[in-house]
């Protein structure tokens, strides 16, 4: 009779523990479609506005004719502000959006793989690598094509080399992959070195300098076409596996438990989250502080389960970045480097994110 009782005492309290932790899901999923809808409305807020304002500043309300006729093929009743939108703001706002995105999103994976805060998209040497082969570029006089191709190409043989390492001395941890970032981060910047110090002053050396700083001056319509496929791709794959890092979060032991092939989610992960920031790096060049700060805000706003927290990161640093690059082009007659103007705003701010959640409580 006891043993009854016991039984039915914990059924009890089982179907009492699955009760809140449904009612729990519901009450984050219904806050995320709220914050997820907000921010999707100051986006295209912010976007109306960076394509209405600038050098040559138009009434939103015209802009939205002049897309209307665009898209409809009629003829437009300013053919100039529809070159400008069309040809070179669009283009940028587009480039802001997802750089912005992707970078965010980024962080967000590399954060929840590692199970660390503190950890940024920049982590196994990608932009280091990219910037590495942007230099080499720069001092062989190719174009910005080619400078965007071996940016990309070999940000992802950093990230290569950074996963072989640790399967060169044979210890898959979280730790040694961080090491081995480490190790091919500081290579690539001695590279780096080395080449802006054998550089041209006047002319090879600013441009490896500035490329370093970001800025998205340079982003056409090609660019996109080239970056689009792997941010819509990986972003695509690492969204499918948010509920595998809320496992993960676990433990890997607690994930081999249930099944989950930890060293594969591990490496899949790793390769989108790379992907995406080499594809975007190729474009925009260096951008700090994005991946890093973003995902703590989402995290702060709708909660720790990255199935909401992903797609969060991913809207909100798109906003962020459309912000700070219409900023870059507006607040003075030259473009201000982005790194410049994320590291003037994140850093303060994630102090203020520190002090928010109690740094004790997330390092």
């Amino acid at each position: 009779m006891g043993s009854y009782r016991i039984c039915n005492y914990l059924i009890l309290n089982k179907s009492k523990k699955e009760q809140a932790i449904a009612l729990v899901g519901q009450s984050s999923a219904k806050r995320y479609r709220g914050v997820i809808t907000v921010l999707i409305v100051i986006m295209i807020a912010f976007a109306l506005i960076a394509l209405s304002i600038g050098h040559y500043s138009y009434n939103p309300l015209d802009v939205l004719k002049a897309l209307g006729s665009v898209i409809t093929g009629s003829e437009p009743e300013d053919a100039g502000m529809v070159m400008v939108v069309m040809n070179i703001r669009l283009p940028r706002l587009i480039a802001a959006l997802f750089v912005g995105g992707a970078l965010s999103l980024a962080g967000s994976a590399y954060q929840g793989v590692f199970r660390n805060p503190l950890v940024s998209p920049d982590l196994l040497g990608v932009s280091s690598g990219a910037t590495v082969g942007a230099a080499i570029a720069i001092l062989l006089g190719l174009g910005m094509l080619a400078q965007q191709g071996m940016a990309f190409a070999v940000g992802l043989l950093a990230v290569f080399i950074s996963i072989s390492i640790p399967k060169l001395v044979r210890n898959n941890s979280n730790l040694m992959l961080v090491l081995a970032g480490i190790i091919t981060s500081g290579f690539m910047a001695s590279l780096c070195s080395t080449l802006k110090f054998i550089a041209d002053e006047d002319t090879e050396l600013s441009a490896i300098v500035f490329w370093q700083m970001g800025s998205l001056t340079t982003a056409k319509s090609a660019d996109l076409w080239m970056i689009l496929p792997f941010i819509v791709v990986c972003s695509v794959v690492l969204i499918a596996l948010s509920w595998r890092l809320n496992i993960l979060s676990f433990g890997e032991v607690e994930a081999q438990s249930l099944g989950m092939n930890v060293k594969r989610l591990r490496f899949v992960i790793i390769v989108c989250a790379s992907c995406l920031t080499a594809a975007t790096i190729c474009v925009s060049g260096t951008v700090s502080w994005v991946g890093l700060v973003i995902p703590h805000l989402a995290r702060l706003l709708v909660g720790s389960d990255h199935r909401f927290q992903m797609p969060t990161a991913f809207v909100l640093g798109a906003t962020f970045m459309l912000f700070i690059d219409t900023l870059s082009r507006t607040i003075t007659t030259v473009d201000i480097p982005l790194s410049i103007l994320t590291g003037l705003i994140g850093a303060p701010f994630y102090a203020w994110l520190l002090y928010k959640q109690r740094a004790s409580n997330i390092l």
